[in-house]
């Protein structure tokens, strides 16, 4: 894991970097649609809906985001996952997901569900090392996509 990293709320002032991001870290896969609508108000969709939206930043550049959102009382969706391809496999996933796991678990979520697409190899690997179990397949906008759920 890199040194000197630090991870934060979603501020406002993000929105272009965390845009950026996103396009960054699907590269060849992104695709504009609707299944990124949430990013147009992170505010609204993630933090006053009881869920979280972070990001990491390194040297003040946003390296890496994360966020979860409520499903329903118990239940919440771990979103975003994206890290900037400079950075891969240094830990930082596992970072941002640790740290979204407890922070979900202390807003009370007693189950975390996420989903990534098929040919995301690394980011399965992840999931499924954290005890995430795969539960379905389905689309999401044009992308084949495995969904997990973990019991926090």
């Amino acid at each position: 894991m890199i040194e000197d990293i630090s991870i934060r709320r979603y501020e406002q002032r993000d929105n272009d970097d965390i845009w950026l991001l996103h396009r960054a870290a699907l590269g060849d896969m992104y695709q504009s649609g609707a299944w990124e609508d949430d990013l147009k108000d992170i505010q609204k969709n993630y933090i006053d809906n009881n869920g979280e939206f972070l990001v990491v930043e390194l040297d003040a550049k946003i390296i890496a985001m994360g966020a979860f959102r409520k499903i329903n009382s118990e239940r919440a969706e771990i979103k975003r996952m994206r890290v900037d391809p400079q950075f891969w496999r240094r830990g930082i996933g596992q970072f941002i997901l640790s740290k979204l796991e407890l922070l979900a678990k202390e807003k009370g979520y007693r189950m975390l569900q996420l989903d990534t697409t098929i040919i995301q190899e690394a980011a399965q690997k992840l999931y499924t090392k954290n005890m995430y179990k795969e539960f379905k397949r389905d689309k999401v906008g044009p992308f084949n996509c495995i969904f997990y759920e973990k019991k926090i």
